[in-house]
């Protein structure tokens, strides 16, 4: 159980990680303003904890007992996305990571359909990640002790969903619109 709430822990400081990361992201992208040193600040502290995140996720749901999540996947959708969102944020963060400089070099090539679908790539990471953290959230806090209500869980739940997916559009907007200035036009 202590592993379990290490790992919580990480995810909840992740999300708070990628909230600010994915907000000096699309500042980035709308101003058109780099700032390497801000890239640093906002990237490699999210890197650290979602990297030692996984890496209990992955202990916790191989060396302990599931409590029957894989016996009622209808009623246990929750936990069926949460690890297939995991599961597939490393390949899709892979490319992430090197999304600009792919990018880069095709625009160079006149590779745009490429482009395209790098962006398309960059959309699904998007979706993935916040899916992973919107179906998580409350979650960690009930992993923590720090949440026993269903009723509370359930609002927490809406709020998230709704604020994923406010920042699934905003952070698709400034990164589609950017890259398009930069790669396709």
């Amino acid at each position: 159980m202590k592993l379990k709430k290490i790992n919580a822990a990480l995810g909840l400081l992740s999300i708070l990680c990628m909230i600010l990361h994915i907000a000096y992201s699309v500042f980035a992208y709308l101003t058109m303003y780099y700032n390497p040193t801000l890239k640093m600040v906002f990237s490699i502290p999210f890197i650290v904890l979602v990297c030692l995140h996984a890496v209990c996720g992955m202990m916790t749901l191989f060396m302990q007992k599931d409590k029957g999540g894989d016996l009622y996947p209808k009623q246990n959708i929750r936990t069926v996305l949460q690890r297939v969102s995991a599961a597939l944020i490393f390949p899709l963060l892979i490319l992430h990571l090197y999304t600009f400089s792919l990018m880069q070099a095709s625009a160079e090539k006149g590779l745009k359909a490429f482009i395209i679908l790098l962006i398309v790539a960059e959309l699904l990471f998007f979706g993935v990640v916040i899916t992973h953290v919107a179906v998580s959230f409350s979650n960690g806090f009930i992993t923590l002790g720090m949440l026993t209500s269903r009723k509370t869980q359930k609002v927490i739940d809406t709020i998230m969903y709704i604020f994923g997916a406010a920042a699934f559009v905003i952070s698709a907007f400034a990164v589609i619109k950017g890259q398009a200035v930069m790669f396709l036009a």
